[in-house]
């Protein structure tokens, strides 16, 4: 009996974390990622350049995402979307290059 009470309450602890919605690219990107990409800050593509994101696109989603979760140049790991899913990074980079074609 007492096992399951433990279970139960660790569950309970553990289910706001789990039942927290995963953000779409677009809240991660104008609550995270548009602090640079907006304005081009520290060499960062400007979001909806095409020219500047059409090479990037062509590396594909898996690596962009890699170099999101290291860092690139001023760009430290994980931008600014420290507590992001690998999901959340993901849907913000999807949506910066499909708004930037």
């Amino acid at each position: 009996m007492k096992k399951a009470l433990v279970l139960a309450a660790a569950a309970a602890l553990l289910a706001p974390a789990a039942a927290m919605a995963e953000r779409t690219g677009e809240e991660i990107y104008n609550t995270k990622c548009s602090v640079c990409h907006a304005a081009g800050v520290a060499g960062a593509p400007v979001f909806g350049d095409a020219a500047a994101w059409a090479p990037r696109a062509e590396k594909g989603i898996d690596a962009l995402l890699a170099t999101a979760k290291s860092g690139i140049n001023a760009m430290p790991p994980m931008g600014t979307c420290v507590d992001c899913s690998d999901a959340e990074l993901k849907a913000s980079i999807q949506y910066m290059i499909d708004n930037s074609k």
